[in-house]
């Protein structure tokens, strides 16, 4: 509910109380850059936006929220890509970008302390002399802060070895809803009782405010193989990881571009000298002892050409490495020079069907006269269709969420998921019923409202607005609804 312009101005004052007048901003045009993440799909002008500065100011915004009935809103750098930091009616953002210290670290116990405004990349080169790095690397990693890492559960290209940011995070530090701070997981990793530490990381900010995490360092590796294979199509790529992983070996990342992409970052600032008239390229990286890397890097140049690659490069040096990995890094800020808005979808399928699952997702933006290419976590079936639109454009908008919906059904039927890492958010939860049944969204609404009996904290995500779900909607297999969103 939209708060009244006395409340409003109340509000404000308190607000301004708690952080300072010159950290609270509440201009409309002040406001304006934070009406969404970037997921542009989806807009939600805050009725005002903190800078907290620690631990004690986000308590004392979330209290001053509470005593004025404003619901209030958890953000990091807004590179959240399922409209999870867009603010409803009348809410507050908290925005974490100036809580960026990197508080301890402890190399002997591989740890480090970080509050939630600590920037992706910057903690691993804080640590680099250490001999030491922080696994998770998101594709914006460059930007994206460790809170919204945190909330989203990130993921990234070396997820296939490392894992998500649940495996990295030890213990953080919550501001709930109420104004309390519980500190939760220790720099063990372990706690007695239940794994809250596990609740919290891909809650999506919906259980309170993170305003510390410990997480886990890991040795940066003494070797890294970087092995870039050029293919006709995207169906010989596939195959060939689908070689590699059943050789055993169990390689860092395995990426895939499909050639819309590779024209779209030769076109852009991002060249790195792909070859215009592939079909698609895999990046498949390795790392760990040296003695075992270079095998290792053979096989996988023998698997990709007999999958079909018309040829396979092994990068000679870091710099050639970089080379590589300047196409994927930079893909999706190639598409800007597609259209203004890029729709970067997220879904997860078995590998084997990677395949059949992108030729019928290159149909279904053919089908409804959109500009979609791929650039995907092939190693763990992480899809990332990417839709260029123009969302001034009434028409290609209505068409994009709705290919968007048939995308999540298309992946549900081969047997996946509706995200891999981006999160549910606004985007996607009117779908949640394609994978989750009414009892499972209750027992995940009773776990929030442990955390948040009054739904203040983040509130219209996540959960559905609608009853939409595969077993009551007449037309969930159809293609011929007003879309949803």
């Amino acid at each position: 509910m939209a708060a009244s312009p006395t409340v409003s101005a109340d509000l404000i004052a308190g607000l301004e109380a708690a952080v300072g007048r010159e950290a609270c901003l509440s201009r409309p045009d002040e406001l304006f850059v934070y009406e969404c993440d970037a997921l542009t799909l989806h807009t939600g002008p805050p009725v005002a936006v903190v800078l907290p500065q620690d631990t004690a100011q986000v308590q004392r915004v979330v209290r001053t929220c509470r005593a004025h009935g404003a619901p209030f809103v958890p953000r990091g750098a807004g590179t959240g890509l399922s409209g999870g930091a867009t603010a409803p009616d009348g809410a507050v953002v908290i925005e974490c970008s100036r809580m960026n210290r990197i508080l301890e670290v402890n190399a002997e116990d591989r740890y480090a302390v970080v509050e939630p405004g600590v920037v992706n990349a910057r903690l691993s080169e804080a640590v680099e002399s250490l001999g030491l790095f922080y696994a998770p690397d998101p594709s914006s990693q460059q930007a994206c802060t460790i809170g919204g890492n945190i909330a989203e559960n990130s993921g990234g290209p070396h997820t296939l070895k490392y894992g998500t940011t649940t495996n990295h995070v030890l213990a953080v530090s919550l501001v709930l809803p109420d104004g309390e701070l519980l500190e939760l997981g220790s720099p063990c990793g372990w706690s007695p009782g239940h794994d809250l530490v596990g609740a919290v990381v891909g809650s999506e900010g919906t259980l309170g405010v993170v305003t510390r995490a410990i997480v886990r360092l890991t040795p940066i590796p003494e070797q890294v193989e970087t092995v870039l294979g050029i293919f006709p199509d995207v169906v010989k790529a596939c195959r060939a990881v689908g070689s590699i992983i059943r050789s055993g070996l169990v390689p860092s990342a395995l990426e895939i571009l499909d050639q819309r992409t590779i024209h779209a970052v030769e076109d852009s600032v991002y060249a790195a000298g792909l070859p215009r008239d592939a079909g698609a390229v895999l990046i498949a990286e390795l790392d760990g002892a040296a003695s075992a890397l270079v095998p290792q890097a053979e096989q996988v140049q023998r698997l990709a050409e007999s999958a079909g690659a018309l040829r396979v490069e092994r990068a000679r040096d870091a710099e050639e490495r970089q080379r590589f990995w300047k196409a994927r890094k930079g893909a999706f800020g190639a598409m800007g020079r597609l259209a203004p808005d890029l729709y970067v979808h997220d879904a997860v399928v078995p590998r084997s069907k990677l395949p059949e699952v992108l030729a019928e997702v290159c149909a279904i933006g053919d089908r409804h006269g959109l500009t979609l290419s791929n650039v995907f976590h092939a190693g763990d079936g992480n899809l990332h269709p990417n839709i260029s639109f123009d969302r001034r454009d009434e028409d290609e908008r209505a068409r994009v969420l709705l290919a968007g919906q048939e995308i999540l059904e298309l992946c549900v039927r081969m047997g996946g998921v509706i995200t891999g890492e981006h999160g549910v958010g606004t985007e996607k939860r009117d779908f949640i019923g394609l994978v989750f049944g009414e009892s499972d969204l209750e027992a995940m609404k009773h776990l929030r409202a442990a955390f948040d009996p009054d739904r203040v904290c983040n509130p219209g995500k996540i959960f559905p607005t609608t009853r939409f779900c595969v077993e009551s909607n007449p037309h969930a297999r159809g293609y011929d609804r007003v879309p949803l969103g």
